[in-house]
């Protein structure tokens, strides 16, 4: 027997998957432009992270990340597929991603890519969803020699900054 449509609950859920993945983007951004305070609000305050490098407190994991992509030239980190099951006030997902952090071997510029999934636990608490359980898993990774021809041929090509200097952060539009 089909079940009558819950309006309600369908705007509940579309709600809690779009906090979620939110949360997401905000846990994203934070790495890759070195805002600690973005990036730990993906986290409620109680959350646990293994990220294989490192296990403990968010508060530890960010402190942890940041100071490790701080030493690296850039990062950029993004997010493919989202799978989120929902229970009511918590959530369980299944997060693809793809990362890539400019590193120096021997003085030398590599690309390093990873690839792999977040295993997550959302709750939502005071009406915000955040991850409150995280664990890293790597399928994938390379390390390439860098190749960045194209940057330097072109170097009125507006570049990504970080500590608050990107311009997704500073929005300094020119006057007209």
């Amino acid at each position: 027997m089909t079940q009558p449509f819950d309006l309600e609950a369908e705007i509940r859920d579309l709600a809690a998957r779009r906090d979620i993945t939110a949360a997401l983007m905000r846990y994203m951004c934070g790495q890759d432009r070195l805002d600690r305070d973005l990036h730990l609000s993906a986290f409620h305050d109680d959350a646990y992270v293994d990220c294989g490098l490192m296990q403990g407190s968010a508060r530890e994991f960010v402190d942890f990340a940041q100071g490790f992509l701080a030493d690296l030239e850039g990062s950029q980190h993004i997010i493919g597929q989202v799978d989120i099951d929902l229970h009511g006030d918590t959530a369980s997902g299944e997060v693809y991603f793809y990362a890539w952090h400019r590193i120096s071997e021997n003085g030398e510029p590599k690309d390093l890519s990873v690839a792999g999934r977040y295993v997550d636990e959302y709750a939502c608490r005071g009406g915000e969803w955040r991850i409150v359980k995280r664990r890293e898993l790597i399928d994938w990774a390379r390390t390439d020699a860098a190749a960045d021809a194209f940057l330097s041929q072109n170097p009125f090509l507006p570049r990504g900054a970080r500590g608050g200097e990107d311009f997704s952060q500073t929005r300094d539009w020119p006057t007209t």
